[in-house]
């Protein structure tokens, strides 16, 4: 379910709540019932794919965003605990407790995690157990992004902060100025390309220099209108799509579009409807809409390419491209693959049917997925 809130002022934090309770009965207006998912058709599996190996962590809450690094899958439970399994094998590398049930992660960079408590802690893990804490001004939505020896946080108010990921020290603090109120109780984005930290502020991706937080390039995605605050709500979510220098985006309910992470072109926007990651290769942009449409645009000029209607309303993840495949995760537990050149139903994987989080992941051929009651199932595609 999606949420509002409004960074750092818990008064604010009870209005958006009782906003976002306005924008969900909106939809149920007039006594219209809620979409039941489509049911699942018949699937003839045209790509097989081998269970591997499967393991249990714990319930998950759906900002625990798992993390793949230098082949390893970090995955982080609603209790605080980090487990860090070789992703080809599944066997246990690491575990370690931060202490406090958590609000979102995770991140982490090969060798150490970093998740944010319920309770507005930055904490950085390593297999011998909590390195450091650091208390946050603001709520936080969005998992740290660990690398280049730094953790760095989007917060709930638009800020984002760097930290020493050795000693916890802060480094700096960017501050947007002139951004809509509401925010999404949604995992935003965060990520790197090349030496440049690319983040979601409102509408926007803005690079930043990560040694000190300036600013080098600010691209729009998803404009504000409407004359409410709900309906200039237009926050970045999810997964970003990477080809390259191009990063992908969506603009939440708004858009997807492409920039030229090297310079801050942007290269395109496509009007889009939905809420959740998106993923991109050198050819196209995948992602599902709020109704549960899988589409592919141009990743040229975001044209769009191919439709798939076989799974609306079954509450799909952000999409991930791996061999041929388009894997799709759903809120009953199945990953769906598709293929990337026309959408065409190729196989259905099953797991412990409660919902997937955040989206498939890979790694190098193994497929990887982890469910809100804490399954994390591991496939190899043929």
């Amino acid at each position: 379910m999606t949420m509002l809130a409004r960074g750092g002022r818990r008064r604010w934090q009870a209005v958006a709540a009782l906003l976002t309770g306005v924008v969900l009965l909106g939809a149920c207006a007039s006594g219209a019932k809620k979409p039941q998912p489509a049911p699942l058709e018949p699937v003839v599996p045209l790509v097989e794919a081998r269970q591997v190996w499967r393991q249990q962590v714990g319930p998950v809450d759906a900002l625990l965003v798992p993390v793949v690094r230098d082949g390893q899958l970090a995955v982080a439970n609603a209790a605080g605990e980090v487990s860090v399994f070789d992703g080809e094998g599944g066997s246990l590398r690491w575990r370690a407790a931060a202490g406090a049930p958590m609000a979102a992660g995770v991140g982490f960079d090969g060798r150490r995690a970093a998740l944010v408590t319920r309770d507005g802690e930055l904490v950085a893990l390593t297999p011998a157990g909590v390195a450091w804490r650091q208390r946050l001004s603001a709520r936080v939505y969005t998992a740290p992004l660990v690398a280049g020896e730094r953790v760095f946080v989007l917060a709930g108010d638009r800020s984002v902060s760097a930290f020493d990921a050795r000693t916890g020290a802060r480094l700096w603090q960017y501050t947007s100025r002139g951004t809509e109120p509401l925010v999404l109780q949604q995992t935003g984005l965060l990520t790197a390309v090349g030496n440049t930290l690319v983040a979601g502020i409102g509408g926007r991706l803005v690079g930043l220099d990560p040694d000190d937080g300036r600013v080098r390039w600010d691209a729009v995605i998803g404009r504000t209108r409407g004359a409410t605050e709900i309906e200039r709500l237009v926050d970045l979510v999810g997964r970003a799509g990477r080809d390259g220098d191009v990063l992908c985006a969506r603009a939440f309910q708004a858009a997807i579009g492409c920039v030229d992470a090297a310079s801050g072109r942007l290269l395109w926007t496509q009007p889009a409807d939905g809420a959740t990651g998106v993923q991109a290769d050198a050819d196209r942009v995948y992602g599902a809409e709020a109704n549960g449409r899988v589409i592919a645009l141009a990743r040229r000029d975001g044209a769009r390419l191919w439709v798939n209607e076989r799974l609306l309303h079954r509450g799909l993840t952000a999409p991930l491209a791996i061999g041929r495949s388009l894997a799709i995760g759903d809120a009953q537990g199945y990953v769906h693959l598709l293929a990337r050149a026309d959408g065409a139903m190729l196989n259905r994987l099953p797991t412990d049917g409660s919902a997937i989080v955040d989206g498939p992941l890979a790694v190098g051929n193994t497929l990887i997925a982890v469910t809100r009651n804490g399954g994390v199932y591991a496939w190899r595609p043929q």
